[in-house]
């Protein structure tokens, strides 16, 4: 499991960073290219939460606390809960590296969307503007 992990992560930052070079290609902002931010931002739930598998892979349950089946389900649950701060708190990292990796998924779930629509405006606002 921590091989296949592994290589589903190298796979999604590799799609990740060709829908983003797509989605900042120069032109008018489309619905393709918000559609291609979305997955990218669901691209990172998944990533984180694959990451989250592998540390509990590695450091057992004492990891987490409020697991209840230990499948990669829970894990895309916490990933997505954290990435849009809702946080219920059900689900909680233990280990200090899971921690952190929360911490940092919840800070690119905030600044990615004002990144990303500043970006885009800025886009689109230069496109119109070169008309």
């Amino acid at each position: 499991m921590l091989g296949a992990d592994l290589f589903i992560i190298i796979y999604c930052i590799w799609l990740g960073s060709i829908i983003l070079k797509r989605t900042f290609f120069k032109g008018h902002i489309t619905a393709h290219r918000i559609e291609g931010a979305i997955i990218v931002y669901l691209l990172t739930a998944l990533i984180f939460a694959l990451i989250y598998h592998i540390i509990f892979l590695l450091y057992g349950h004492s990891a987490f606390k409020g697991l209840i089946n230990y499948e990669r389900s829970e894990f895309m649950y916490f990933s997505l809960t954290t990435l849009t701060t809702v946080g219920y708190g059900d689900i909680t990292p233990v280990n200090q590296i899971a921690r952190s990796l929360a911490n940092l998924e919840a800070l690119n779930g905030q600044l990615y969307p004002a990144f990303l629509i500043a970006r885009l405006v800025s886009m689109e606002f230069d496109t119109s503007k070169n008309e």
